[in-house]
């Protein structure tokens, strides 16, 4: 994964390829916003290659030691954390000119960039009404069941009751019986 070279302080057409250098001046803060995600996305590949690297590197405890193996996974170790520096670099710079973008914007509440009809009151009261009055209704249905249940489960209590007495009193005649 390669990144593009980093520009200076002034935005130019070489750090947006595809745009005319009259628009390099007038970023669009969407387009920086999506420079600064991928950007995000390198950090994160190179933080994850740089612990690759470590996790393979054997410390020099004295166990087959190769210097040269040993010199060159610390070079390109140095050379992705300089990769990650330029990055992090690159990062400040487009959250730096996001800010300055952003600087004379208002902020408007997020509750107005939602959209929705707005309905009339009598409308919306008589919804509201209908669903206590569902709610109301599944309440005592569930109540109903729920007293339905706890009477089967009694009856079948009783049952269990009588059919683990029989089988006690036949127990007992066979045990007489012999």
């Amino acid at each position: 994964m390669t990144t593009p070279p980093i520009a200076g302080a002034c935005m130019t057409s070489a750090a947006f390829p595809g745009q005319p250098s009259q628009a390099a001046r007038e970023v669009n803060t969407a387009s920086l916003c999506r420079i600064g995600q991928e950007t995000v996305q390198d950090i994160v590949f190179r933080t994850m290659e740089i612990f690759q690297l470590l996790r393979n590197m054997q410390l020099p405890n004295g166990v087959t030691y190769h210097p040269n193996t040993h010199q060159d996974r610390l070079g390109k170790l140095q050379e992705h954390l300089r990769q990650l520096s330029v990055l992090f670099r690159k990062l400040r710079l487009v959250y730096d000119k996001c800010n300055e973008n952003c600087a004379g914007l208002d902020p408007v509440p997020t509750e107005q960039l939602i959209p929705y009809i707005e309905e009339d009151s009598s409308k919306h009261d008589e919804r509201s009404a209908n669903q206590i009055r569902y709610a109301t209704e599944e309440r005592r249905e569930v109540l109903e069941v729920n007293k339905k249940l706890k009477q089967k489960n009694q009856q079948l209590k009783q049952i269990m009751d009588q059919l683990r007495n029989l089988i006690w009193e036949i127990n007992s005649m066979l045990a007489v019986r012999n």
